[in-house]
């Protein structure tokens, strides 16, 4: 064996070349570290649901609960006929069977929209009763420990023509939630989030955050207090007149407010020319537009959040059957590809959404946790996963814990890792 030698040879680059380039790329650090801070703490919902503001009712959530659960009951009411169905693995389904009804009875809705733009068929004049109306719902469930964690509204967009109108909404939603939980500490928990739709101009972006500011001054909340999601519908969200890519500006026009691009299913492929038997998530032109979001948020505390299906398991069994297998391959290949939330539109949805869910993040977790062991562990696990691999299989895993597909036990005895470890391979804050 030869001998260890000390280095002979010593670096030949100056101290003062060294802190020219400190000068020179310390600034880039700290852009860096300002623009692309990571994962957000804490959980994220898998998906949103949004109601129309004169539809919202108190008990909102368990509603839909019971209403999936009489889906069930009616169309699948067992693990082997779903699986049937869904046309997938029986021993998958079975195993997240009892997971989903626990879900459906527990928490059906994780993410509510009060929708005042689309969704929303009410006239100007009856807007301002249904939206105090629906805060008003709001706040009692929140009172009463019904309401889903998180929760927001979805106002018209800024365009001048319902500009003043969608402001007004906003503004009487905030004050009647906060006056009827007794102030904006009654509120703590509950992660406030407001959807600006059909963007076109990043100004349109700086504007609303400024309206965020004023709200929050006015009703008492901290600043920061409310989420900013951005609904990317229209074609200069993604590119603009220029020929530049927009959605990043946007993004950083949100600053620390933005929690997500949604991408707007029916509006952004309607604006394409894109003939409306074709207007899916799943379309060409969809996943171009999904992916240009996946960058744009990438390394920043927000998420890209899939769209919509509007094929509601409605009607005949099989027309029941046929929607419920579309949603759930929809939901299982946007997972596939990273997008870890979508839309809900209709209380049936929420049963797919649950089943694909639960046994996307199940299948993924042995291979995960083994991995991860392996990494941790530094020993050879057969495959030789790098730091951002690691963080990517903590990822996964936080997702499937926080969403109730898996328990922390099971992580831990196939890991060797409690949550604050996930949290620290995962690149995250602790919750």
């Amino acid at each position: 064996m030869p001998e260890a030698r000390s280095p002979a040879r010593t670096p030949r680059l100056s101290g003062q070349t060294l802190a020219a380039v400190d000068a020179a790329l310390d600034p880039i650090d700290q852009h860096r570290m300002r623009d692309f801070p990571g994962d957000a703490a804490g959980r994220a919902p898998v998906h949103t649901v949004y109601v129309p503001a004169d539809r919202v009712e108190v008990g909102l959530s368990a509603a839909w609960g019971a209403a999936a659960l009489a889906a069930v009951e009616e169309h699948a009411p067992d693990a082997s006929r779903m699986a049937d169905i869904l046309r997938i693995d029986p021993a998958l389904l079975s195993d997240v069977w009892e997971l989903v009804l626990a879900k459906l009875s527990s928490e059906p809705i994780e993410d509510l929209r009060v929708d005042a733009e689309d969704g929303y068929r009410g006239t100007s004049a009856a807007e301002d009763a249904d939206i105090l109306a629906a805060a008003a719902a709001v706040a009692t469930d929140v009172g009463t420990g019904n309401a889903p964690p998180f929760l927001g509204l979805r106002a018209k967009c800024l365009e001048g023509t319902v500009r003043a109108r969608g402001l007004r909404s906003l503004d009487l939603f905030l004050g009647e939630l906060v006056d009827g939980i007794g102030g904006p500490t009654g509120l703590d928990g509950i992660d406030l989030r407001i959807t600006l739709p059909k963007i076109t101009d990043v100004a349109q972006v700086g504007a609303m955050t400024a309206v965020l500011d004023a709200l929050e001054t006015a009703y008492g909340f901290a600043p920061g207090r409310l989420g900013l999601e951005l609904q990317v519908e229209t074609p200069q969200a993604v590119l603009g007149a220029d020929g530049r890519a927009t959605l990043a500006p946007m993004v950083r026009a949100a600053g620390a407010r933005c929690r997500g691009l949604h991408y707007g299913t029916y509006d952004y492929s309607a604006s394409l020319g894109i003939a409306a038997a074709h207007q899916a998530s799943d379309h060409p032109a969809a996943d171009h537009a999904k992916a240009t979001m996946q960058v744009a948020v990438a390394g920043t505390r927000a998420d890209a959040v899939d769209g919509s299906t509007n094929i509601l398991p409605v009607g005949s069994r099989d027309e029941v059957h046929a929607a419920w297998r579309m949603h759930a391959g929809l939901v299982r290949r946007a997972l596939e590809r990273g997008f870890y939330q979508g839309w809900d539109l209709h209380p049936a949805q929420l049963v797919t959404r649950y089943v694909a869910t639960y046994a996307f993040f199940r299948q993924a977790m042995p291979a995960a946790a083994g991995r991860l062991r392996a990494y941790v562990a530094q020993v050879d696990g057969g495959i030789l996963d790098e730091p951002a691999t690691a963080k990517a299989l903590a990822s996964v895993l936080i997702r499937g814990l926080d969403c109730g597909a898996l328990s922390l036990t099971e992580i831990s005895a196939a890991t060797d890792l409690d949550r604050a470890a996930l949290d620290t391979l995962a690149g995250r804050p602790a919750p």
